[in-house]
């Protein structure tokens, strides 16, 4: 049974940072990507980034260009994302999802998700 479970989520104030971990288990996958999405209350869920097993691409969504990076462990089977300059309207739970591929990832084509961590900014 795969699982993913998600780590570091907290409260910071506005300006901090955060780094939330995600551990894959239960499989072994040949090729795949592996990312976070967020959801804040009332809307949907929106890709965050994302990272390639095999050669280590990313993607990130344009609102966290330059204040985020993804970063993945592929002997742990974990991907990371380190949160800088962190704002109010980061305020979400984050889950991390796996997919096929890095293209499958930004089309929430997701194969598996965990149960998400909450990250709260205040201002």
């Amino acid at each position: 049974q795969v699982q993913l479970v998600e780590s570091g989520g907290g409260l910071v104030q506005a300006g901090g940072s955060l780094r939330l971990s995600c551990a894959l288990s239960g499989r072994t996958f040949s090729s795949y990507a592996m990312g976070w999405f967020r959801q804040a209350p009332g809307k949907e869920r929106e890709f965050v980034a994302a990272v390639s097993r095999n050669g280590g691409g990313t993607y990130f969504e344009d609102s966290v260009k330059g204040r985020f990076t993804i970063s993945s462990d592929n002997a742990k089977n974990a991907v990371y994302l380190q949160m800088n300059s962190l704002k109010p309207e980061d305020t979400a739970v984050y889950y991390c999802a796996l997919g096929a591929t890095m293209s499958s990832m930004t089309r929430r084509l997701i194969d598996y998700w965990g149960r998400g961590t909450q990250v709260t900014v205040s201002s």
